[in-house]
């Protein structure tokens, strides 16, 4: 009898003890977007723009820069600078988003798309351009761009009065869970959030190669709740100083994370994780700017109601 506990515990924190109900499923197929004859030349068949012609070489706006062939999110707007070379150039890219690949020439090291194998340029390392002292120099036609102000524009309050809060707090059914019983909450929704890949599925999320965190998002009345005290219930309900996990469930999907639709939001997050380290707890929550939220899929909704049962490794602990 041990020995079946011992294995029983062990498969079911390999699977992150999870139980999706879901039937066998399948990876989606990659979808691309048309290139025109020019973009395929540089896209596909590594070849480089002419400098200083690029639509984003001297362009410096707020946003998300995007891999034009599959649409993945590749660089955020805070990682572009001049490198004055005639491309634009980044000296950090999304997290997983980008592969290093050596050139053919045996000099450089290409990068391309992590998602699609699409070509952006060659990074170069040891310039000293900024403290990171890395420079990635990306074909302007690799890229797409999507600006700020449309990727928090769904979270903006409405005519209703409503607001958008968006919490990754591992599991997203116990995020929900607790999300759904707070005064003021009109509707939350499941899916995932901070990856690189478009519209990702669970299967996907689950093989640690999107980026995405699993998140909540929540549509609130402001004038029943406000955003502070779905923050502090989203700290008290689950362990903030875990990293990349939540109870049993491991992996980066669990990440404690908190997206934010403005500074307003971003300054309470942080205002809350200096009281807790304040408290003595070494808080592990990133705080983030919101990005396209997609909505899981549609087993993961509501899922503990469903279910009739309650979570399993998110719990009420009183912090503030």
């Amino acid at each position: 009898m041990r020995i079946l506990f011992y294995i029983t515990v062990f498969m079911l924190l390999q699977n992150g003890c999870r139980s999706t109900e879901s039937g066998k499923k399948t990876v989606a197929n990659m979808k691309y977007n048309k290139l025109t004859p020019e973009e395929e030349r540089i896209i596909i068949h590594k070849g480089t723009e002419k400098p200083f012609t690029g639509k984003y070489n001297d362009f410096f706006e707020e946003g998300t820069y995007n891999c034009k062939r599959c649409g993945a999110a590749l660089y955020k707007s805070d990682a572009k600078f001049d490198g004055h070379c005639g491309w634009p150039s980044f000296d950090d890219e999304i997290e997983g988003a980008v592969k290093r690949i050596p050139d053919t020439d045996g000099i450089r090291t290409e990068i391309v798309c992590a998602n699609c194998g699409a070509h952006l340029g060659h990074v170069f390392l040891g310039e000293g351009y900024t403290e990171k002292n890395t420079r990635h120099c990306v074909n302007s036609v690799s890229l797409t761009f999507t600006p700020l102000k449309n990727l928090v524009s769904e979270f903006k309050p409405d005519e209703n009065n409503t607001e958008t809060a968006i919490f990754a707090s591992g599991c997203f059914w116990g995020t929900e869970h607790w999300m759904k019983k707070q005064k003021g909450v009109i509707s939350t929704e499941v899916g995932y959030i901070g990856g690189h890949t478009e519209n990702p599925t669970y299967e996907q999320v689950c093989s640690h190669t999107t980026g995405h965190a699993e998140a909540v998002k929540v549509i609130f009345n402001p004038d029943e709740v406000s955003y502070e005290e779905l923050a502090k219930l989203f700290f008290e309900t689950h362990d903030p100083t875990q990293v990349n996990r939540q109870g049993p469930d491991i992996g980066e999907q669990y990440r404690s994370e908190i997206f934010y639709a403005d500074d307003k939001q971003k300054e309470i997050a942080l205002k809350l994780i200096d009281e807790l380290k304040n408290k003595g707890y070494d808080i592990a929550t990133k705080v983030t700017p919101a990005t396209k939220f997609w909505k899981a899929e549609d087993y993961h909704q509501d899922y503990y109601e469903h279910k009739g049962t309650t979570p399993y490794c998110h719990f009420y602990t009183k912090r503030f």
